[in-house]
């Protein structure tokens, strides 16, 4: 080789060595925060993503009062699930922050303003209660509508949460609250709850606290209270924990004029027997009159072959005999179906939903249908079945033509 080309030759790896010396600087990516959905009621919840944050290092989120420490994963993502208070208004900011970098969305709070579906009212109960925001957008996306009733138990052993009627105001529903003296882990047989106990004056202050708390949130609600006297099953039942005949309307009406005298006028009044079987007490003897009643109510299920004592049964004949019984007692008084489901055991639970709207139908009488979707004795869900969940929405769909 001759000097001249090793001369060029040196001087081109003399150039490509000064390259490769100068430092090569990307550019990170820009942290971001994106919430999904970025816009819903109160009380909903949504979920926070962000990426381009440092790689496996704790950060901080904040998010309508409240403050989380969420570790990023390898890539520098991250998410976490948020809800909206059920009394937020407005817009929310959502920021996520390390020491070195921050980015942050905003979430707009909607109000309910679309009227409920006209015709009858469908509700749900959920095992999670009036907060269980995603167990109730997951029956509104069954269903197809939102729930214009969100039915839930307490007990007497609970206080007044207004923060829970609030949760289902902002969902544009009526709360229908079953309230339930007893202590459901402990039987029958519970003498602090006997009837004569619950109008003797010894509750008397906490059927006030109720009265007063209810009067001052001010919005319509429900009140189921003590619900399936004609059963054996609950300590309030005539027959049972020591319970004389006529005790059951006798104690109503003492509940009943502590709300009055609280001036509670918000509040209606369901009387909720269950569909009536061999044996079950006739409702004319616990019906407390119609100044005290402002719905009338059934529970009735379809438990299908789940149990001995029973086979598979359409709607009508669920509820058509109990139906005439109430229309007897209480002609004339708004009906609910307040509790209802059926088993996937013994039958075709699609068949059997869809023969229940096509018999609500033709009972203009019927004013609300609330559904039990629970997995408790059974599988009662309204998707216990992919069919099963098919089968309600559509005859929600038809029912509202």
């Amino acid at each position: 080789m001759s000097l001249r080309c090793r001369s060029v030759l040196l001087a081109a790896l003399t150039l490509l060595v000064s390259l490769l010396a100068v430092p090569t600087t990307v550019a990170a990516a820009a942290p971001t925060v994106t919430l999904s959905p970025a816009t819903g009621l109160a009380g909903s919840s949504t979920l926070l993503a962000a990426a381009g944050f440092p790689s496996r290092t704790t950060a901080t989120v904040t998010f309508a009062g409240s403050v989380s420490k969420v570790r990023t994963d390898r890539s520098g993502r991250l998410d976490r699930q948020l809800t909206v208070p059920a009394e937020a208004t407005g817009t929310l900011t959502a920021v996520v922050f390390t020491s070195k970098v921050s980015a942050s969305a905003v979430f707009t709070v909607t109000t309910a303003t679309e009227p409920a579906p006209a015709g009858l009212r469908f509700g749900v109960t959920t095992p999670g209660g009036p907060t269980a925001t995603a167990e109730l957008d997951h029956v509104a996306a069954l269903a197809g509508e939102q729930p214009s009733i969100v039915m839930f138990y307490r007990g007497f052993a609970a206080e007044p949460d207004l923060s829970e009627l609030d949760a289902i105001a902002a969902r544009g529903a009526t709360p229908l609250l079953t309230w339930e003296p007893y202590d459901w882990t402990a039987g029958v047989d519970q003498p602090q709850y006997a009837l004569a106990r619950l109008r003797d004056g010894s509750y008397d202050p906490y059927l006030r606290r109720w009265a007063d708390a209810l009067r001052a949130w001010g919005k319509p609600v429900l009140l189921r209270f003590a619900h399936e006297m004609n059963g054996n099953w609950y300590p309030w039942a005539e027959g049972v924990n020591g319970n004389a005949r006529g005790e059951y309307a006798a104690t109503w009406r003492h509940i009943h004029d502590v709300f009055t005298s609280a001036g509670a006028s918000n509040v209606s009044w369901v009387w909720s027997p269950n569909v009536s079987y061999t044996g079950s007490t006739p409702l004319g003897e616990l019906y407390p009159g119609d100044g005290y009643v402002d719905w009338v109510a059934l529970d009735g299920y379809n438990w299908g072959t789940t149990v001995s004592w029973h086979s598979w049964q359409r709607p009508e004949q669920v509820f058509d005999a109990s139906l005439a019984e109430l229309a007897a007692v209480a002609p004339g008084k708004p009906l609910m179906i307040a509790e209802t489901a059926s088993t996937e055991v013994g039958g075709d639970k699609s068949v059997w939903i869809a023969e229940l709207f096509e018999w609500a139908a033709q009972r203009p009488e019927i004013e609300a249908l609330v559904w039990f979707h629970y997995d408790k004795e059974t599988d009662w869900r309204i998707d216990s079945s992919a069919s099963a969940a098919e089968a309600l929405a559509l005859g929600l769909t038809r029912l509202r033509g």
